[in-house]
């Protein structure tokens, strides 16, 4: 790590120590689970995570279609806690089984559809924890960090190497139903890989901050604001300030129903060579009924013809239809109208039990001007097993309109966790 890195973690902790010394003086000192350096040490757990996964890419304009088999494997050692520290190392293999039939986006095969899932092999976490103070967790080095549903930062889960950040992070949860969170992160480790020119954002100026308060009775109430300076991807060098309300209330028996509403403003920010504020608003309502669960969705994110919100640390694959056309928000931004039913299974085979499958049908249009993008049918079928094993497929076909061209994405996966 670079001195001018360094400092900026150690400068970015000052901010927090008001509240951290607050904290400790506020609940007694929890006890040490080890007795010395060296249990800590030798008393840890080992896991591990095997995924594979098949993906079938047919796109129309592209010459061949993708047919990507990919094994990732990711083993990982967690020490116990000694005087509130802790730590954890993990190492991460991809590993392709015909990386001819696919453009990985670093091989050179541009004649076949993209699917995002180069071969690398890489230190994917590796931190320090400190929970010494009570209702505060410190952490210090290469991590995952998610907010609220993901939409804005968030791992990515879906690619076999997933986001991570080089980042010093402060949650403290001293104040009854409130969660305080901030990062400040000088590296972001993205999908790409370590091979990639686009796979690491080095020096980068990330301040991350979210306020959250949560209670039954009220719903859960996230305030945030993300800074962005990314010095090599200027253009997504963003300030985003907003909000986001949840709840869910019972309305019969068998029956909750509820929504979720989220408003944002993004402006440029550091060396971002626009000038441009954009915005965000989504409504999400649903209901819930036995098995079942409906949720319709209607999504703006604003784009003025030049410059359209994006969601540059966001887990986008979750968001907008499984075939990811819209990773990236078109210059004239997107409205994204969606309905979706999922049914859980209950059985007394566990096998079956708990298995779930989503339907979902996605409309897509300009949010700037009167232009359809198409639409999208998307299939998810999950099941987890014990927590160790779980097997799912997703499917989706992507319709086109006036942009982009018709996809369709098969996707069946098996993992298993130790």
């Amino acid at each position: 790590m670079k001195k001018s890195r360094l400092i900026g973690l150690l400068c970015a902790s000052s901010i927090l120590t008001p509240v951290l010394v607050w904290a400790q003086a506020a609940a007694p000192p929890a006890a040490p689970a080890a007795t010395s350096f060296t249990a800590a040490l030798t008393g840890g757990k080992a896991h591990g995570d095997i995924r594979y996964r098949y993906e079938y890419v047919d796109q129309t304009g592209i010459l061949n279609t993708a047919n990507a088999n990919t094994i990732r494997t990711r083993l990982s050692y967690q020490t116990e806690k000694f005087k509130g520290f802790s730590g954890l190392v993990e190492f991460e293999n991809i590993t392709s089984l015909n990386n001819k039939n696919y453009n990985d986006t670093i091989n050179g095969r541009t004649t076949y559809a993209t699917v995002a899932d180069p071969e690398d092999t890489l230190v994917n976490r590796a931190f320090i924890e400190y929970s010494g103070i009570p209702k505060t967790t410190i952490t210090l080095g290469r991590q995952g960090i998610a907010f609220d549903n993901q939409r804005f930062v968030g791992g990515s889960a879906w690619r076999q190497n997933d986001v991570t950040f080089d980042a010093f992070v402060v949650k403290n949860q001293a104040i009854p139903n409130v969660a305080l969170t901030y990062a400040y992160a000088n590296q972001v480790n993205r999908i790409f890989g370590t091979r990639s020119v686009q796979g690491t954002w080095h020096d980068t100026n990330i301040h991350l901050l979210n306020f959250g308060y949560a209670k039954p009775s009220f719903g859960k109430l996230s305030v945030y604001g993300y800074m962005l300076d990314l010095p090599q991807a200027l253009a997504l060098s963003t300030s985003t300030i907003g909000a986001r309300y949840e709840i869910t209330k019972p309305l019969g028996q068998g029956v909750t129903g509820g929504f979720a509403v989220e408003l944002a403003r993004q402006s440029d920010y550091a060396s971002n060579p626009a000038n441009y504020s954009v915005n965000y608003f989504a409504i999400e309502p649903v209901l819930n009924c036995g098995q079942w669960q409906f949720k319709a969705l209607y999504e703006s994110i604003e784009g003025d013809g030049t410059r359209a919100f994006q969601f540059p640390l966001g887990t986008n694959h979750v968001f907008d239809g499984l075939v990811d056309k819209f990773l990236t928000t078109p210059n004239r931004g997107l409205i994204d109208m969606s309905i979706s039913a999922r049914y859980s299974v209950r059985s007394t085979n566990p096998f079956f039990n708990n298995l779930k499958a989503t339907f979902a049908y996605h409309d897509f249009s300009a949010q700037n001007g009167n232009m359809d993008y198409g639409t999208e049918w998307n299939l998810h079928i999950e099941q987890t097993i014990k927590t160790h094993y779980s097997f799912g497929v997703k499917i989706g076909s992507y319709n086109a309109g006036g942009l982009f061209t018709d996809t369709y994405k098969f996707m069946p996966y098996i993992g298993f966790k130790f």
